[in-house]
């Protein structure tokens, strides 16, 4: 792909885009970034810095998701559009339909109708999530390999049960039912599971820092439920979005897991690497207790009966053989994950 032709990266301040831009940026390429705000500086300097140390451009653009047309500017001449931008969801919103559902289907169909508009449009790459492909663990039960692949779909999240992960089942499907009615521009999808590593900038919200903000701080001291998770690091998910918007082959859906662990593993593997000094898991809590408990976590007791005591596995060859991922040690990228969140000020250091 002609270097001078731009590449649009939306969500541009993002855990994921960031990692994104910094690959596209070394390679040499003009990235035309959309941010909610080009004024606040401070928020973009990595970005910035970044740039000015590659041999590629890069250029903000405010657009805000819901806003119609609001990204007709900053996708003007692109030929690929790298869509991570995601709504801001709020934990304790009122109505999940108008709060988290709605904002995520909106917002895909938004920059979905500006490549519709942009003729030089080609490849449109979407993040989607891991939680479009499996809702509860339980589903693993119906899987023919006990193992997720990209033809699964979460079919268990609703508007009342799991609805972030709802949103992004219904996003998903929209962008698909989007694609499937023109013949100008490709879509592929990208489905990581939970992303960790580190971050280029300390201003990151993600699930994964929330999670380990509860190993942190000892949420999980008195015991760790039996879930498991798929868990990806980040870079290899930034690689997957480039491999998946330059590669004419490159199509469907991709599954990006480097392996799982359990909140158990987890609080293991971070003891090994911090030591006792912090309040990590050392043992499992019975599922019927942590039914009792649950609603103190914001789980429903709905959600332990399908999720806890169900090890989940999800199958990345695709990804492997198709994008060419190697995937990083997610036990590394865990612990160089918590060492950030101890450096940014987001745990407390102890000892």
């Amino acid at each position: 792909m002609n270097k001078n032709t731009p590449i649009l990266v939306t969500g541009a301040t993002g855990y994921v885009a960031g990692w994104i831009i910094e690959r596209l940026l070394m390679q040499g390429y003009i990235v035309h970034a959309t941010v909610r705000d080009p004024s606040k500086k401070e928020k973009l300097q990595h970005l910035t810095e970044i740039a000015k140390k590659s041999s590629g451009q890069i250029y903000f653009f405010k657009a805000d998701l819901l806003t119609p047309h609001a990204f007709d500017e900053a996708m003007k001449a692109c030929e690929i559009v790298i869509h991570t931008a995601s709504p801001f969801v709020i934990s304790n919103y009122k109505d999940a339909v108008k709060d988290i559902i709605e904002p995520a289907v909106n917002g895909t169909i938004n920059v979905l109708e500006t490549a519709n508009r942009t003729t030089t449009v080609k490849r449109v790459v979407v993040t989607s999530s891991i939680a479009a492909i499996c809702g509860d663990a339980i589903e693993i039960e119906d899987t023919a390999n006990h193992e997720f692949d990209e033809s699964h779909w979460n079919n268990s999240s609703s508007e009342t049960h799991q609805p972030y992960s709802y949103s992004k089942v219904a996003a998903e499907r929209k962008a698909w039912e989007m694609a499937q009615q023109q013949d100008r521009w490709s879509l592929v999808c990208i489905n990581p599971a939970l992303v960790m590593g580190p971050s280029l900038t300390t201003a990151t919200q993600s699930g994964s820092v929330e999670l380990l903000e509860k190993f942190g701080v000892g949420t999980l001291l008195f015991g760790a439920p039996e879930i498991w998770m798929g868990i990806v690091d980040v870079r290899n998910v930034a690689d997957a979005h480039v491999a998946a918007a330059f590669s004419s082959t490159a199509n469907g859906r991709y599954i990006i897991s480097g392996g799982t662990l359990s909140f158990l593993e987890m609080g293991k593997i971070l003891t090994q690497r911090f030591g006792y000094r912090y309040p990590f898991p050392h043992f499992t809590v019975p599922k019927a207790v942590f039914s009792l408990f649950a609603p103190l976590f914001g789980q429903s007791r709905k959600f332990v009966q399908r999720n806890v005591g169900y090890p989940v596995y999800f199958n990345s060859k695709r990804s492997q053989e198709e994008l060419g991922i190697e995937y990083l040690d997610i036990q590394q990228s865990l612990c160089e994950h918590f060492q950030q969140l101890l450096d940014d000020g987001l745990i407390k250091k102890r000892g």
